[in-house]
């Protein structure tokens, strides 16, 4: 009988040594995954509590709990998003920070720089790129000059115009 008590004691330890092993395993793989998932701390303590109080089972639990995406494939996966976006023009940016601003925005809302103006002669937008007005077809008087020597008065147009003053 003691050779079979010595067998039993040895695959009792092999047994334990590597259920002690793969308990070891699962706590720093999950320690590592929930790092790379989520940047809460609490969230990180929950998950490694799980693992190392409910062993195998608490793995199960935080594999069905966690966030699909890793941070790293979450931000990658944005800025696709983004760059999609903005290949389609529905997402445009200030030229200054580069900050979002919408496409009816004269002045960006971020830094307060110039986007568009008003036509002088019919007061539709204008880029600041164009040369004339694409509805009336007035050449756009550049800001520099409207405010150093305005158009003579015979040469206005009657049309109502507005002037846009950026933000304080």
């Amino acid at each position: 009988m003691g050779d079979w008590e010595g067998i039993v004691r040895v695959v009792a330890a092999v047994a334990g040594a590597y259920w002690a092993i793969l308990w070891l395993s699962a706590i720093v793989w999950t320690y590592r995954d929930v790092k790379d998932r989520n940047s809460d701390l609490t969230s990180q303590v929950v998950a490694v509590f799980l693992v190392i109080v409910f062993n195998i089972p608490g793995l199960f639990l935080y594999l069905i709990l966690r966030p699909p995406l890793t941070m790293a494939d979450a931000y990658e996966r944005n800025l696709e998003t983004e760059a999609i976006l903005h290949e389609v023009g529905e997402v445009r940016a200030c030229p200054s920070c580069k900050g979002r601003v919408e496409p009816e925005f004269f002045f960006c809302p971020h830094c307060a720089a110039a986007l568009r103006e008003p036509c002088h002669a019919c007061g539709k937008p204008l880029s600041l790129t164009w040369q004339a007005c694409p509805y009336c077809g007035k050449r756009r008087v550049a800001r520099t000059a409207l405010s150093r020597s305005p158009e003579p008065a015979s040469s206005r147009e009657t049309t109502p115009t507005f002037s846009v003053t950026p933000p304080p």
